[in-house]
């Protein structure tokens, strides 16, 4: 028996994908013109025929802060604008470490290693190069823990030498659909982006690659942005939604999202990535209530952010098991058996790791826009 909602374009989707077929631009432009009930409801079917019933937790850790050369509208680490963040260069390996093992305690299954710089040079800056491969060993040795990099472009035997390494996700978001890209950045392309991707691809890395809502796009550039990951293949697909960071220009610009648009968002998202991790990071907490979190979590997201972001404070790990349990689904316990109830205990005990105290420890993705985590 096919499920249906009662809306007949939406119902011939969800018939459609949950028969196998892919779902193209035409059926995402009909989509995203629907109401938000009938998505979410399609959006969850989808969800729970693909997916586990589980909600994946990621963690980042920002490793290096600051000075970027990129000049990325929402990003509050580029060196063209004044945010006031602090900087620093590389952690080192035995902070990064640290972080790791606090993601592992409160819950997360996936650790990413930012660095905010257009890429980490093995030819360039060959020393830091050392250390983030050594910091990529330590987490794998002592965390139960998938290991993850967001590093900026790579050549081709960079991205051999991270797979190597045992680097399970390369992140570097596409941020948003080819059309709109000019408009937010500069100095790269989104071509640059796509490449890097097929590089990190090419070498044996999943790919983690997503869009910042919120930026003033169409709903017509949502659905192109989705379309251009269709195309390049995606295993997680991280939903940030913009927080804007005083000093950068979309800040300035003051544009503004509804929560019906991103919940809309993330169900056509799910409906054209069936089989892909649809993570909902940076910015939630900004542009959801508390009582909202919970409805893209049950319109077919199935992975979280959780922590801090790379610039800015997050809610705390025991807040998103909540989320999550709010939303009818289980947190992801494959990767490593951590105790929930436990990391509920620790809401607010002041608990911090060397690591958090000179970078925002977090959980999936590109969160200058103070959304996921980013190569910018």
């Amino acid at each position: 028996m096919v499920y249906e909602t009662g809306n007949e374009t939406v119902d011939d989707a969800l018939e459609r994908v949950l028969a196998g077929e892919r779902l193209d631009r035409t059926d995402g432009l009909a989509l995203i013109a629907q109401p938000v009930e009938p998505l979410a409801e399609a959006g969850a079917v989808v969800c729970d025929r693909f997916g586990d019933g589980t909600v994946d937790a990621c963690s980042i850790v920002n490793a290096k802060a600051g000075n970027c050369a990129e000049d990325c509208g929402f990003c509050a680490q580029s060196v063209h604008f004044d945010t006031g963040i602090d900087t620093y260069g590389f952690l080192g390996p035995e902070k990064v470490l640290e972080a790791a093992k606090r993601a592992e305690r409160d819950g997360a299954q996936r650790f990413g290693i930012v660095v905010a710089e257009k890429g980490v040079s093995k030819e360039h800056r060959p020393e830091e190069w050392r250390d983030v491969l050594e910091a990529i060993r330590l987490v794998r040795e002592e965390c139960d823990l998938e290991v993850d990099a967001s590093l900026g472009i790579l050549t081709e035997e960079e991205a051999e030498i991270l797979a190597a390494e045992g680097i399970n996700h390369y992140n570097h978001n596409i941020e948003t659909s080819p059309r709109y890209f000019p408009e937010i950045v500069d100095t790269h392309s989104f071509e640059d982006r796509v490449q890097t991707l097929e590089v990190a691809k090419e070498a044996g890395m999943d790919l983690c690659a997503g869009v910042i809502l919120g930026m003033g796009e169409t709903p017509t550039d949502r659905v192109e942005a989705a379309i251009a990951l269709q195309d390049i293949g995606v295993s997680s697909l991280p939903v940030n939604v913009l927080n804007p960071v005083p000093g950068t220009p979309l800040a300035e610009r003051g544009v503004e999202i509804t929560t019906e648009e991103i919940v809309k968002t993330v169900a056509v998202f799910r409906l054209l990535h069936p089989e892909a991790r649809v993570r909902l990071t940076g910015g939630r907490e900004a542009n959801l209530e508390p009582d909202e979190q919970h409805l893209p979590l049950e319109a077919g997201a199935d992975g979280l952010l959780t922590g801090d972001y790379l610039t800015t404070d997050g809610q705390s790990p025991a807040d998103d098991l909540e989320i999550i349990e709010r939303a009818g689904l289980e947190p992801n316990r494959e990767t490593n058996a951590f105790d929930p109830e436990a990391v509920k205990a620790r809401r607010g005990d002041g608990e911090a790791s060397t690591a958090e105290s000179e970078a925002a420890t977090n959980a999936d993705a590109d969160a200058d826009a103070d959304a996921e985590p980013s190569d910018d």
